[in-house]
């Protein structure tokens, strides 16, 4: 199968991300903050030859995506469900804060970043990182599949960068996360012989570019 370029991208800003509120599987929008950091994006990736462009079925990730697509016509926005954020059982909704007072045990477990540690289900089951990470694993490789030789903007989750990452560096699952993954960061991935590989991480400079526009 010919090598593919995949394209990924953190969704922009929720206003749940900046209170540090956990999103898990709730279908939170993007804040102002956010849209402004996908039309970014959008400019940013304008000249790109795309293929195809790809996204999480949550709207924060598709609404990111589809402001991608609208510079590029003719491509029609995928979705892939395998792309959405680790599901956090209870603890989905709630303040890191709050969860470390209400839940001390499965917060320490979770900070000591014990891969196999699941906590209380809420309105959905969780997810243990590690069953996170080989469904997250798996989706990009779906895309993969699906688009052999070609370029695709994939926009998903921090969770799924992170495990993208880990893969592609040979990071084991229980180590600290040592690496940042910002809100609409472009990070270009190969994936070739069945092994993801990084080409380059954490491109942010079209979002500071933007804003010095808006304040010209």
């Amino acid at each position: 199968m010919n090598p593919t370029t995949i394209l990924l991208i953190r969704h922009g800003e929720t206003a749940w991300n900046a209170v540090r509120r956990l999103q898990g599987h709730i279908d939170i929008p993007l804040n102002a903050e956010g849209e402004r950091q996908a039309n970014a994006l959008a400019r940013a990736l304008a000249a790109e030859k795309l293929d195809a462009i790809v996204s999480s079925d949550l709207q924060r990730a598709m609404q990111t995506a589809q402001a991608v697509a609208s510079l590029h016509s003719g491509l029609r926005l995928q979705t892939e469900p395998g792309l959405r954020e680790r599901a956090y059982g209870v603890f989905e909704g709630m303040l890191y804060q709050d969860i470390q007072q209400q839940y001390p045990d499965d917060f320490a477990r979770w900070q000591a970043r014990d891969i196999e540690a699941v906590m209380p289900a809420g309105e959905r089951v969780a997810e243990s990182f590690h069953q996170f990470y080989d469904r997250a694993i798996k989706g990009l490789h779906a895309v993969a599949e699906r688009h052999p030789g070609q370029t695709v903007a994939v926009v998903a989750h921090g969770g799924v960068l992170e495990c993208a990452y880990r893969a592609a560096r040979g990071i084991q699952l229980d180590s600290p996360r040592d690496f940042q993954v910002k809100n609409a960061s472009i990070n270009r991935f190969t994936v070739a012989d069945g092994k993801l590989l990084l080409d380059s991480w954490g491109e942010v400079d079209h979002l500071a570019l933007a804003a010095m526009d808006d304040v010209i």
